[in-house]
């Protein structure tokens, strides 16, 4: 289970004999640094941005031609900034599609299933729904797998924009090293100020410490080492490392690319025709046009402020004033915002609940029609997810086997994710009563739209039928409450 601290892989000590006029610190602090600002993790914070409803509408600009012929900012015009989040709304939907139910495990051994579900409980289940968000915003998410103050086996969350991975394959599945990068308020006599903390993961611990441009200084405060487990010896605590890479990849595909990439241009595009709708539909100089006939003793600027405070103008009496109207049609504008919802939902891989194929009552042909986009997308998510759980049921057994809990690693693990998915429920119980006498009662009970947990009902069954055979039993020697005699 655990090792005494040791040397990396041959790969990660090319990488460091490449570098022979940096020492390793300095190496990792350049790195971190380059990292900070790459377009990569630059991807991932937009991701995160855009889920919370930062998007790039709220910084844009009206902009007008002046009179140089260049494009300048006009501040006297409406700039309204409109923000339909579709994209939140399509992270939301596939991270419930996938994890919205709880993630459940099978195996032979019963102590085995208990143990899983001890670990796995309701806790974890609200973690790895995080973790499926963080991974559709930033395309990886990671999970800390350690040992908490009171030794039990705990388990923490990364975003994917807080850690820089450094990989033993090209595959990305073995990490040599990782360095996680977050930034930290604290109090410097009376100022509040924010540090950038680091945190480097190698195969012997932790080393933590403060990040200053591209250099890295040790964070005496936090302690500057610190082993993964610590364990009481004859000559006082011992420090070991895990066998394994205790911090563990939870991609949403296997290019770690962002849901956002694939959609960034339609959500810009819908808010962007949201709020020019409404920019235009209130009056200003770009749809009501003022002609002014023979008027004089006001600039303009004047005669807009004056006629905006009260409502009138004076004119001479060869004078007069027109309009010039620019319409707005609504009916344009709801076009496009449709034709872009649409484009935004199947670039997202998500399905529409307003489907007309929902609409009466649809068979379930219909709906799995809806889900298909989804559901692919899905698979590949389930494909990674299931890696990852490969990797996190390693540590869970190594633990149960040193606290002498039993040696689960020969007993293999089904993790199953069960998807939300619409079903029309008639057609799925007229499909599990046709399939009696076909399939096990198992499998039929696992079908059904009612069943939560298989095994339990069939308990229940068990119990009932019992009971039935029971009062059948009893019916059959009594009589009116009296016992029969002995023939």
């Amino acid at each position: 289970m655990f090792l005494q601290p040791g040397a990396g892989t041959a790969r990660w000590n090319r990488i460091i004999d490449a570098g022979r006029a940096l020492t390793e610190t300095e190496f990792f602090g350049r790195e971190i640094a380059a990292w900070k600002g790459s377009p990569q993790r630059l991807a991932q914070l937009d991701g995160e941005r855009y889920y919370r409803n930062d998007q790039d509408i709220l910084r844009r600009r009206r902009m007008a031609i002046g009179a140089d012929g260049e494009l300048k900012e006009v501040r006297n015009l409406p700039n309204n900034k409109i923000i339909d989040n579709q994209y939140a709304l399509r992270v939301d939907q596939k991270v419930n599609y996938l994890l919205g139910k709880p993630v459940s495990f099978s195996c032979e051994s019963e102590p085995h299933l208990k143990l899983l579900r001890a670990r796995f409980g309701p806790g974890f289940q609200r973690t790895l729904k995080y973790i499926g968000e963080d991974a559709l915003n930033g395309g990886i998410a990671w999970l800390y797998v350690y040992y908490d103050a009171a030794g039990a086996l705990a388990f923490r969350r990364f975003p994917g924009y807080e850690v820089l991975p450094f990989w033993a394959d090209d595959d990305h599945t073995q990490l040599d090293a990782a360095a996680r990068l977050y930034r930290q308020e604290v109090w410097e006599g009376t100022v509040k100020k924010t540090i950038e903390r680091v945190e480097l993961y190698k195969p012997e611990g932790i080393y933590r410490y403060l990040l200053e441009g591209s250099t890295l200084i040790p964070d005496g405060s936090a302690g500057e080492y610190a082993p993964y487990l610590t364990v009481a010896g004859e000559h006082g605590p011992e420090a070991y490392a895990w066998e394994r890479f205790p911090l563990i990849p939870f991609k949403y595909n296997k290019q770690e690319i962002p849901l956002l990439a694939r959609v960034r241009s339609l959500q810009d595009g819908i808010n962007a025709i949201l709020s020019d709708f409404e920019n235009n539909t209130q009056e200003d100089a770009r749809n009501t046009i003022l002609v002014l006939k023979d008027f004089d003793g006001e600039n303009l600027g004047e005669f807009r402020q004056n006629l905006a405070a009260y409502g009138a103008v004076k004119i001479r009496s060869d004078g007069g004033v027109d309009t010039l109207t620019v319409t707005v049609n609504p009916e344009n504008y709801k076009v496009i915002v449709e034709l872009f919802k649409k484009a935004l939902i199947e670039n997202a891989r998500g399905f529409d609940a307003k489907d007309e194929r929902l609409s009466g009552s649809p068979n379930q042909m219909n709906i799995r029609s809806m889900y298909s986009d989804i559901d692919l997308d899905a698979n590949g998510m389930e494909t990674e997810f299931k890696a990852a759980f490969e990797q996190l049921l390693w540590f869970v057994h190594q633990d149960a086997k040193t606290k002498g809990l039993g040696d689960f690693s020969a007993d293999p693990v089904t993790v199953v994710f069960d998807r939300d998915i619409l079903l029309n429920e008639s057609e799925a119980i007229q499909n599990c009563s046709a399939s009696v006498g076909i399939l096990s009662e198992e499998t039929i009970l696992e079908q059904h739209p009612w069943t939560k947990d298989a095994k339990t009902e069939l308990a229940r069954l068990k119990q009932e039928r019992q009971a039935q055979q029971a009062d059948s039993y009893t019916g059959a020697f009594s009589q009116n409450g009296q016992s029969r005699p002995n023939p």
